[in-house]
């Protein structure tokens, strides 16, 4: 059976997280540099093998004196770990519009097992004639299960920086 390529599209996809800060707010912040290919059994993507990479050091908040922070060893420690990867173990169709992906998570050099939820936004020609899929990912994972421990205690009680960590991830993929 011939598999099919596809590869991001990084001028339409984007790496985003929220975390909680002071307890009451969230802070967004994204990678900007990464790379995913997906290979499929014809256009269904079920059960597709998908690979994702992204660069440490690419890590923006908005924020630079926090950026730096978060590529210190207090959080990501870039110098030793420059790369988070992803690596699917299951592509599950729900129904038509909604996936359920599990794989290995690798960050800070910690490897674990997360569960996203995808919805699938289908197939379109783009006007130059490319076959794209659109994908829409969310999931929460927990940042200390990473090692990414560091906190500071807030005078008036509570944490500055929240464990949990929401992901908001929108891919395009261009059929290859």
């Amino acid at each position: 059976m011939s598999t099919t390529k596809w590869s991001i599209d990084p001028t339409h996809s984007e790496i985003g997280f929220k975390v909680k800060h002071m307890m009451f707010t969230n802070v967004s912040g994204s990678f900007q540099k990464f790379d995913a290919t997906i290979e499929t059994e014809d256009d269904n993507f079920e059960n597709a093998k998908i690979e994702f990479t992204g660069d440490v050091d690419s890590i923006t908040t908005g924020n630079a004196d926090r950026d730096k922070h978060l590529l210190s060893p207090d959080f990501f420690d870039a110098e030793k770990h420059p790369k988070l990867t992803f690596s699917a173990s299951s592509f599950k169709k729900l129904n038509e519009e909604e996936y359920e992906l599990k794989g290995d998570l690798t960050l800070n050099g910690v490897t674990k097992p997360v569960k996203l939820d995808v919805e699938f936004g289908g197939l379109a020609k783009d006007p130059w004639g490319n076959l794209k899929a659109g994908m829409s990912i969310t999931g929460k994972i927990n940042r200390k299960d990473w090692g990414l421990n560091w906190n500071s205690a807030l005078e008036a009680g509570g944490v500055l920086v929240g464990e949990e960590v929401k992901l908001n991830i929108e891919l395009q993929f261009v059929k290859q």
